[in-house]
């Protein structure tokens, strides 16, 4: 089940939330900024032990004192390398397998690459929402994903976009069938 919701990712009430992280895993502003003041220092302490990853990647800490067991950082982005397409896809994906391999119920993804960043939203949305859909079809953890979108224009966004994948889903369905 793919939800998408406007609110707070850190008052999520998910398994997993995802972090839009740097590869060097330094929670600074933005999403992983809020994660940082609401979540405590065990998170930033957990992440500099794992140290940098992958722009592309993902790493899996603990929740620290959010409402989530965990936080996956996927580091769509580096502090010198923008988000691009194929590093959001990457980490999405990355993020997600965490999940599978974990065995993680339910995660909850903010847009990532579209604060700090500047990717585009619509892009985003996109790439984030298919290669969740992808997942969900070849995957069975997790068992529900969650878009958590701050303000009404991501969220907007998203919405418009899972009813155009979801549309041309039933469409390529309908084709392949007849």
């Amino acid at each position: 089940m793919i939800e998408i919701i406007q609110g707070d990712i850190t008052e999520s009430d998910c398994e997993a939330i995802v972090n839009a992280a740097n590869n060097d895993l330094q929670l600074g502003s933005g999403v992983a900024g809020a994660i940082r003041r609401k979540g405590g220092p065990s998170i930033q302490e957990e992440c500099n032990h794992i140290g940098s990853i992958q722009i592309g990647g993902a790493a899996i800490t603990n929740g620290g004192n959010l409402k989530t067991k965990y936080v996956i950082h996927a580091a769509s982005m580096g502090f010198s390398h923008p988000t691009t397409a194929e590093s959001l896809r990457s980490s999405t994906e990355a993020s997600l397998g965490i999940c599978a391999e974990q065995k993680i119920e339910s995660v909850a993804f903010p847009a990532l690459g579209t604060g700090v960043s500047g990717f585009p939203v619509n892009e985003c949305a996109r790439i984030m929402l298919q290669a969740a859909k992808v997942h969900s079809d070849n995957n069975e953890y997790p068992k529900r994903i969650q878009f958590v979108l701050w303000d009404e224009e991501t969220y907007l966004e998203f919405k418009e976009i899972k009813k155009i994948i979801s549309s041309s889903v039933l469409k390529g369905k309908k084709t392949n069938n007849s």
